[in-house]
């Protein structure tokens, strides 16, 4: 029997942290030998049929070019890097603040290095002041916005950086890692393969949640529930959110439920953006991206509005419970996604083929009009009723009765297992980052776990 290859770090993912970690590793320390293991496709080769033209709505891929493959989920969004600590993530709460900022900080100046933008959106305290004479609380950071379409080369160009100095297996998936021989087990090409390391790293991003939480659950890993988002993607006109895009690019506005007392948050704001549809393992949601090049603007802008729930004992699967509710709108639609006019829904009406094309406001997702209120929990929609009214003291239009709901959007973060100095408890040398480890939830702090870890290995290496 042959034996293992053998690695000094094994990355299992390669999205933004699993990319951070390689190349700070390969960065301080060339003679390291480092694997990345990437269940999806590299990025030239990530093609999604509705993005070229082929189809008008997902087809459902066996591997969701827009979620899976390297460069993560965040190669198509629309690369807004949040440079503060206000928001983004967790990495506060188990570190310095001011250590994250500055690996924030050393994480974009890699990214400016392969060409990312210099240009930053600074906060606005007179947006800030408008948003609290009606009660709204805006977050505030300094943010670039790299564009869907200039976000993808600068990924290419990190990723071609790194195969040069590390080894890269991309449609490689991971079934199971051993905890005591670290061992990682994968599939290729129907076959399964190992490898081995001196140091493994989980760095599987939100698409790989539910296989690194099964794994915690067979490996004895204590996990802590973080908070899940649901909600709807709101689309109206560009113009009325003009006046804080134009300032800030990205306003991102919590609204404390009256009744519930709900923390109803907006974010992930596109000006004269998309929406686009999002297939994470046969489940589809919506999100949105926005891109740099004039000739691919839209007329309109979108955001996300969702409504945050933190589950309490006995309950224990808060992913599985929003996968639900989006495979329940799946199935109102025949497969698809839902659209529905604002005034339609607080008319308790269903949003027909004939009544959206009689709006003002053009979709640019061919989503199947239909009813949200037969698939969303009303707890969840009477918040985002409420916020998008409130909304519309600070930016008049946004709660008009042609602006377009579309769902189910969803923003589950893993469980955050146990862990000290991102080391698994329990399992040693094997550690955990970002998203799919319930850390973080955004380009900017899941780079900058990246390079936290591989800091933490370097160091350790040297002692």
């Amino acid at each position: 029997m042959s034996l293992l290859k053998h690695y000094d770090a094994v990355i299992i993912g390669g999205g933004i942290g699993g990319l951070m970690c390689a190349y700070r590793l390969s960065e301080k320390r060339p003679d390291l030998k480092v694997l990345i293991l990437e269940r999806g496709k590299d990025l030239e080769n990530r093609k999604c049929p509705i993005l070229t033209g082929a189809v008008t709505k997902c087809v459902k891929c066996k591997t969701c070019a827009i979620m899976e493959g390297m460069a993560g989920a965040g190669a198509f969004s629309d690369g807004k890097y949040n440079i503060t600590t206000e928001y983004g993530g967790w990495l506060p709460r188990v570190m310095n603040e001011k250590k994250v900022m500055d690996y924030i900080l050393q994480a974009d100046a890699i990214l400016m290095e392969h060409g990312a933008q210099k240009e930053v959106y600074e906060p606005d305290n007179e947006l800030k002041t408008l948003c609290l004479q009606h009660d709204l609380h805006m977050q505030q950071g300094r943010v670039k916005h790299l564009g869907t379409d200039a976000n993808y080369h600068t990924m290419l160009r990190l990723i071609d950086t790194l195969k040069q100095r590390v080894e890269i297996e991309t449609e490689a998936i991971v079934t199971d890692v051993d905890k005591k021989n670290l061992e990682v087990i994968y599939t290729k090409n129907g076959s399964e393969q190992r490898v081995s390391g001196e140091k493994v790293i989980f760095a599987v991003g939100r698409i790989g949640n539910r296989m690194f939480e099964k794994w915690c659950d067979d490996n004895g890993i204590r996990r802590h529930n973080n908070q899940v988002d649901i909600g709807v993607r709101v689309e109206l006109p560009y113009e009325v959110w003009k006046h804080f895009s134009s300032r800030i690019y990205e306003p991102k506005i919590i609204n404390r439920s009256a009744h519930y007392g709900d923390r109803v948050r907006m974010f992930c704001f596109n000006e004269r953006g998309h929406v686009v549809t999002e297939n994470s393992d046969g489940v589809l949601t919506v999100n949105g991206h926005s891109y740099k090049e004039e000739e691919k603007k839209s007329k309109n802008s979108n955001f996300a509005l969702l409504c945050s729930t933190n589950f309490t004992e006995p309950f224990d699967a808060p992913v599985e419970y929003a996968r639900d509710i989006a495979a329940l709108a799946n199935k109102i639609s025949g497969g698809y996604v839902l659209v529905q006019r604002l005034g339609d829904l607080m008319l308790g009406k269903r949003t027909t083929e004939h009544r959206l094309l009689a709006g003002t406001v053009r979709p640019t997702l061919d989503a199947v009009p239909g009813d949200l209120s037969l698939c969303m929990p009303k707890r969840q929609l009477d918040g985002i009723v409420e916020t998008l009214q409130r909304l519309d003291s600070v930016a008049p239009g946004t709660a008009n009765y042609d602006t377009l709901l579309y769902g189910v959007e969803c923003k589950y973060y893993s469980a955050r297992p146990d862990v000290t100095d991102f080391e698994l408890n329990d399992a040693k040398n094997i550690y955990a980052l970002g998203d799919g480890a319930g850390f973080t939830r955004s380009l900017s702090q899941a780079a900058a776990n990246g390079l936290i870890v591989a800091d933490i290995l370097l160091n350790r290496a040297e002692q």
